[in-house]
């Protein structure tokens, strides 16, 4: 039955993030809202939504170390894995922007949540608060500078949805990933207790690829539909996102505790590791080039960090 709630759950997450997703995205074109900055706010948040809704039902459960492994897990997963996948499967051209802006406030958000946890092994409110003020100066630093440029953001579909299907997809949207996480959480702490395996190990590689499937899946169809991969600050968007956004709402709603001590040993390592590798491959060995090679980098990193988890 564990397994059945976890496959249930991820199922439901996956649908629950595409809708909202497709909400999103309807709405900021009826708002005539550059793609540039739909790609690194509104796409970058309804991807992460997944990770927002377990993180914060986990917390409030007393499953911090799942809301924490989910975090650290998804932002590995994602450039591990779903930049992993996809490089394997074209080549990506990389903007400028890469290193100028959005890489060094990942490495900010990154190290961020590495210095507030190694300090009381607490991200309490005001910790919260800060990561969250952050996220809104880069949203607004976004709207200010990058309002007119166009963006590499593959969207799936382009088509303006009426307000009435723009309300009906927000809500299932909504609805699916509130009852996909409830699910989720049960099967994953359930299984976790029955295996004797820990919530950090449960979080960091089931729960986040789980959450991690709609960056996976959205990766996916752009190359199946021969267009241009999706652009590679949509990846880092998510990363920003689900620290400063989910971590940051999450620790202003309740205090996140951490207790399984491997996710401040290593987990967090593996992520700020997997951040920091980016830049030199976007400027070695072709500038702002990023090929299968560096697809089969990533993704094996990404491997060997699932099996050294397990």
């Amino acid at each position: 039955m564990n397994f059945l709630w976890i496959g249930l759950g991820l199922v439901l997450l996956i649908f629950g993030g595409d809708w909202l997703l497709k909400s999103a995205v309807a709405l900021s074109l009826k708002l005539k809202i550059s793609k540039v900055v739909i790609g690194m706010t509104v796409v970058s948040f309804a991807t992460s939504a997944p990770e927002l809704i377990v993180s914060i039902n986990a917390a409030l459960t007393g499953a911090s170390d799942l809301t924490l492994g989910n975090v650290i897990g998804s932002n590995i997963a994602n450039l591990g894995l779903v930049l992993g996948v996809t490089l394997l499967l074209c080549t990506l051209h990389v903007h400028k922007d890469f290193y100028k802006v959005n890489w060094p406030v990942m490495l900010i958000a990154s190290v961020l949540l590495y210095v507030f946890l190694e300090n009381d092994r607490v991200i309490d409110q005001p910790e919260g608060l800060l990561l969250f003020t952050l996220l809104i100066s880069f949203i607004v630093y976004l709207l200010k500078t990058q309002k007119n440029k166009h963006s590499e953001i593959v969207l799936e579909d382009e088509n303006q949805l009426s307000n009435s299907k723009i309300f009906v997809f927000f809500s299932l949207g909504c609805f699916g990933l509130w009852l996909g996480s409830e699910l989720l959480i049960k099967g994953a702490t359930a299984l976790a207790l029955e295996f004797g395996v820990t919530e950090r190990v449960i979080g960091v590689t089931l729960v986040s690829i789980g959450t991690s499937v709609p960056e996976l899946a959205a990766s996916i169809i752009a190359v199946l539909k021969k267009e241009k991969a999706i652009s590679l600050g949509n990846l880092i968007g998510s990363n920003i996102f689900n620290i400063l956004a989910v971590i940051g709402i999450t620790a202003m709603i309740t205090p996140i505790s951490l207790s399984d001590q491997k996710l401040l040993t290593s987990d967090i390592f593996w992520m700020l590791a997997i951040v920091i590798v980016l830049l030199p491959m976007v400027l070695i060995p072709k500038k702002n080039i990023l090929n299968w090679m560096h697809g089969a980098v990533l993704l094996l990193s990404y491997i060997l960090f699932v099996v050294f988890t397990l």
